[in-house]
């Protein structure tokens, strides 16, 4: 049975340079794993990928003023398993399925290309979407390192 060596919780606001703070974060925090390069490189891009959907989806309809938040949970397991969890309290999806369709997207045409979860999804070995509409969406992903 796998065993959890290390875990983390991190709240940031929802803004832009915050998912470049993600990044930086879940790298330093898998160090102890000691991640191949590859591998370190596909939890980045996962993390700020579902990071930068919080940030640009999930508080679009917040007036001036207001901040949204994006959680990241992470552990590290002693199987060399790395999962991250990454949720909001936004607007959330209608219908998770037709969001993870490739090239969906709520935004203007051309202003985004709705590869998102296929993005997070092809770097990590799995993927779960979880959504309430107007209560929020939480992503958990799940990577396992080589020996």
């Amino acid at each position: 049975m796998k065993r959890i060596i290390n875990e983390m919780k991190l709240r940031l606001p929802a803004i832009s340079v915050n998912a470049a703070v993600a990044r930086s974060v879940i790298s330093a925090f898998m160090a102890e794993l000691n991640p191949t390069v590859d591998e370190l490189g596909d939890v980045r891009c996962a993390v700020s990928e579902a990071v930068t959907n919080c940030i640009v989806h999930a508080y679009k309809l917040l007036t001036d003023g207001e901040i949204g938040y994006v959680y990241i949970s992470a552990r590290l397991y002693d199987n060399r398993e790395v999962t991250v969890e990454i949720s909001d309290n936004g607007c959330g999806i209608e219908d998770v399925a037709l969001a993870r369709t490739p090239s969906y997207t709520t935004g203007e045409y051309g202003e985004r290309c709705g590869m998102g979860f296929l993005v997070m999804e092809s770097f990590m070995d799995s993927l779960n979407v979880k959504s309430r509409p107007g209560k929020g969406t939480t992503v958990l992903m799940r990577k396992k390192l080589n020996p």
